[in-house]
């Protein structure tokens, strides 16, 4: 996890989660009730993709720019919540 978050570049505190292959998911926070309720969303997140494609097989992958809008109103230098 350590590598790959380096290797590209990844800020942790961006990325509280990660669900490793053949292996499971790891959370992090600033407190242990924080790593929890990262626990908790990155399950309901995970259920939500395998339902996606579970209704889709072909579902493909969100654009980047799409996602990185919806991150970056949040959590970006110029963030912003609700409605611009």
């Amino acid at each position: 996890i350590v590598e790959k978050f380096i290797n590209d570049k990844i800020d942790p505190n961006k990325m509280p989660g990660v669900i490793v292959a053949s292996h499971g998911p790891f959370t992090w926070g600033t407190s242990a009730k924080d790593a929890v309720h990262n626990a908790v969303v990155l399950e309901e997140v995970a259920s939500m993709a395998m339902n996606t494609i579970l209704i889709n097989n072909d579902t493909k992958m969100m654009q980047n720019t799409l996602i990185d809008k919806h991150f970056l109103r949040k959590h970006g230098k110029n963030a912003y919540y609700g409605q611009n």
